[in-house]
């Protein structure tokens, strides 16, 4: 294996770079990356950029140096338009074709769209830069969504001094993924401090002037923020013969085909964990999945099932938020430590007979960090959750 191609310049894409030069890989690497700057961070976007506290050479994941230091073809600012399993080749938007003995997709995702008017949303640096230049005291801000993207962009615009409001369609934020009442807690950080919070509504469209439901009613703005989700960016595979379901799929190596593997936000991949097939947007599951996708397709020998536990991380007001495990589809939640009115506590959620996740809201790290062990090893919940834990929601 001689050449090898890693589309897809951002964490994942990154991680396997290293990853290959690291393990002893000393043939051709190409990085091919659609954005024309090197590897960045992208959870500051929405925190601690938007909010005007880092600029944005913080966010490069490494410097000229270390970037030099693996010696790669590195292909940015062009983004990828096919590829060809049987010739074994990548084709780029600028006509040229990339042969490969081994590829690794780490194309991530971008933001879903609303009709009607260009609207913002949160992506890239250039996304956050432009939001950003708009959010000065007194205007006024729609944000369509209240997930964790918009959650945290709501809030950061509040602390500028923006009138927000805050559109979700779900009854209670959330709650899909971490519970009602948790969802409900969050909701109520919002309320108390002005955010004017509307769920179990649908948007229609973005116009000149802000929002219009689906029941006719406009929703005034002066910017709008459209943070409703993503899709994977898999149009550049249509006809490859690769699989492509909300993802790429993959099985538990990360193996989408002989010699093509995937990694972060695009890969759908079997957590032999979990039991089920997953795509995880965060950080941290990105550069995990790149180290390990790098590694399998370099020594398929000695391949080893990627089965992480989840782990994700949100900044909203005063209060930071982090979780453990796979919390979609649980079946109960029980507050396992602190208090949730004073919203320091932690939650554990059961899933079958097991704990599948935790999540902790204002407590220190290690508050959090045993329910991970739990989690690893498929603990029951019957022996691991305290009998006297009142179940918040089943």
């Amino acid at each position: 294996m001689r050449r090898i191609v890693v589309v897809g310049a951002s964490a994942a894409g990154l991680a396997a770079a290293e990853t290959l030069r690291r393990e002893g890989y000393d043939g051709t690497l190409t990085l091919v990356g659609d954005e024309p700057l090197a590897p960045y961070d992208r959870p500051p976007l929405s925190k601690q950029v938007l909010a005007g506290e880092w600029e944005s050479e913080r966010l490069a994941l490494r410097n000229a140096e270390d970037l030099a230091g693996l010696d790669l073809d590195l292909r940015l600012g062009v983004a990828a338009t096919g590829l060809e399993l049987t010739d074994r080749t990548v084709k780029l938007a600028d006509g040229t074709a990339l042969p490969y003995d081994g590829l690794i997709v780490a194309t991530g995702v971008r933001p879903r769209r609303l009709p009607g008017k260009s609207a913002h949303v949160l992506r890239t640096l250039g996304d956050v830069l432009m939001l950003r230049e708009r959010l000065t005291p007194g205007r006024r801000l729609v944000v369509v969504g209240a997930g964790f993207l918009g959650a945290e962009a709501a809030a950061v615009a509040w602390q500028l001094g923006v009138h927000v409001t805050l559109l979700e369609p779900a009854p209670v934020p959330l709650a899909h993924a971490v519970g009602t009442e948790v969802g409900q807690m969050l909701t109520r950080a919002h309320l108390e401090r002005g955010v004017e919070l509307r769920c179990g509504v649908s948007v229609a469209e973005v116009t000149e002037n802000g929002v219009r439901l689906a029941d006719g009613e406009l929703v005034e703005a002066d910017e709008v923020l459209v943070a409703v989700g993503s899709l994977p960016n898999t149009e550049w595979l249509d006809g490859s013969g690769l699989t492509v379901g909300d993802g790429v799929v993959c099985d538990e190596y990360c193996q989408a085909a002989p010699n093509v593997y995937a990694a972060g936000d695009v890969a759908r991949w079997y957590n032999p964990l979990f039991g089920t097939s997953m795509r995880i947007e965060h950080r941290t599951n990105a550069a995990e999945q790149g180290m390990a996708a790098a590694r399998n397709l370099l020594h398929p020998e000695a391949g080893k099932p990627f089965a992480p536990v989840p782990y994700f991380w949100s900044d909203q007001y005063d209060m930071k938020i982090q979780a453990y495990g796979y919390l979609r589809g649980h079946d109960e939640v029980a507050v396992v430590d602190g208090d949730m009115a004073e919203r320091r506590f932690v939650v554990a959620y059961r899933t079958g007979d097991r704990v599948g996740g935790a999540l902790a809201v204002g407590m220190p790290p290690k508050a959090i960090r045993q329910w991970r062990q739990a989690i690893a090893t498929g603990a029951r919940w019957d022996e691991t959750v305290r009998t006297t834990a009142p179940a918040v929601e089943s």
